[in-house]
């Protein structure tokens, strides 16, 4: 999935175990999708708290936000209850998504980060990244976006 590509119709669970159509989450907003290694270690943990500290800048700038991972739903729902994490985790224990992104290898997760805006179009990304930098840059451009729009 390369810039100006579309998020792909493709179903995951979320930490509740439901199903999520993937492209189905930048119908009525923007989207960012940070990807992590694994739940509830440290770099992972920086990354995704990052992320909630700044929750509200995304949400008021019309963007949601998805943590994704190839854990399994329970662990992501133990992590989100730790560290009270705001948004959905997204689980891909088959890496299918993630590869599609371009952050599979080796059956490994790159982290990295991707923003689609609303309509699900692909207009940046980052692999990988580094987990104190990649809420800031993911935040940095979507006031941008914003301020051109």
């Amino acid at each position: 999935i390369d810039i100006g590509d579309v998020l792909p119709s493709y179903t995951v669970k979320n930490e509740k175990d439901e199903d999520v159509d993937v492209a189905s989450l930048a119908a009525e907003k923007g989207v960012v999708i940070f990807l992590v290694p694994k739940a509830d270690t440290p770099g992972c943990t920086t990354q995704a708290c990052g992320f909630r500290d700044i929750y509200p800048d995304f949400t008021s700038s019309g963007f949601d936000v998805y943590c994704l991972s190839a854990d399994k739903p329970t662990a992501q729902a133990k992590w989100q209850a730790k560290k009270s994490l705001p948004y959905p985790l997204l689980s891909d224990p088959k890496r299918v998504l993630i590869t599609a992104l371009g952050a599979g290898e080796g059956g490994k997760t790159k982290r990295s980060h991707f923003i689609f805006e609303k309509g699900g179009k692909l207009v940046d990304k980052k692999i990988p990244v580094k987990p104190v930098d990649s809420p800031k840059l993911a935040l940095e451009f979507v006031k941008k976006l914003k301020s051109e729009s």
